[in-house]
């Protein structure tokens, strides 16, 4: 059994408010759960209107696996939130 982690560190420059900035994080969130069954938690920068952490957990059976999913992960992120900047942590237990 192999746990991936991804933490994204995440610069929304568009968000003016807190508002704007959730629904970027809230629509990032609910599309990673969906998409790729894994859990995902905003866990730092929570009062900040242009920043944001993100995890990203997943558990799975063996380590290429475990990288695919997380190559796949980042992938999709970068495809469909280009207009934020991200950093990328990636870590395989």
């Amino acid at each position: 059994m192999f746990i991936g982690s991804i933490v994204f560190d995440i610069y929304i420059p568009h968000a003016h408010s807190l508002k704007e900035k959730r629904m970027v994080v809230r629509s990032m969130k609910e599309k990673l759960k969906s998409k790729f069954n894994v859990s995902v938690s905003e866990v730092g920068e929570v009062d900040k209107w242009q920043s944001a952490h993100l995890a990203v957990v997943t558990v799975t059976p063996d380590k290429k696996q475990t990288e695919k999913v997380l190559q796949n992960i980042v992938n999709f992120v970068e495809i469909n939130y280009p207009e934020v900047h991200i950093n990328v942590y990636k870590e395989i237990f």
